[in-house]
């Protein structure tokens, strides 16, 4: 089916599994101070929508943006601000350092990768976990 179909493709115990993630979603992530949203880049034109997002829709700056400060310690910018700051937790701006999503939908593809649903979690190198707060494009996945 097209951009607006049923989704047939549900995991139990998810309220976000199954809604298919699309250019514009919003993002959030557990050490940043913002919400972010994902930039789908795409080469080729839709009919119907905005473009759908797969599991390699990762990358820094270019898919995921900044989520404002980072309040990780693991991030050595931060790390650095909090020792000068004697300890006391410096927040600094945040860059991901992301890796791809999980788990995606690995029965639907989108170009030639799973299909990033909106259960899916993407990691930050400095702690953060990164999920979807918005899904907008719902798709049928039989």
């Amino acid at each position: 089916m097209g951009m607006c179909g049923t989704v047939s493709f549900i995991r139990e115990g998810f309220e976000m599994a199954g809604k298919q993630v699309n250019q514009g979603s919003l993002l959030n992530c557990t050490q940043g101070t913002a919400p972010a949203t994902l930039a789908v880049v795409v080469t080729t034109t839709t009919a119907q929508g905005p473009p759908a997002a797969n599991i390699n829709d990762c990358v820094p700056v270019t898919n995921i943006p900044t989520f404002g400060m980072c309040n990780s310690a693991l991030n050595p910018t931060v790390a650095a601000a909090t020792a000068a700051a004697l300890g006391v937790l410096t927040p600094m701006p945040c860059i991901p350092v992301t890796a791809p999503w999980a788990p995606g939908v690995p029965t639907v593809l989108v170009r030639n990768a799973p299909a990033l649903d909106a259960a899916s979690k993407c990691t930050c190198a400095y702690g953060g976990q990164i999920s979807i707060t918005t899904a907008d494009v719902i798709v049928d996945a039989g």
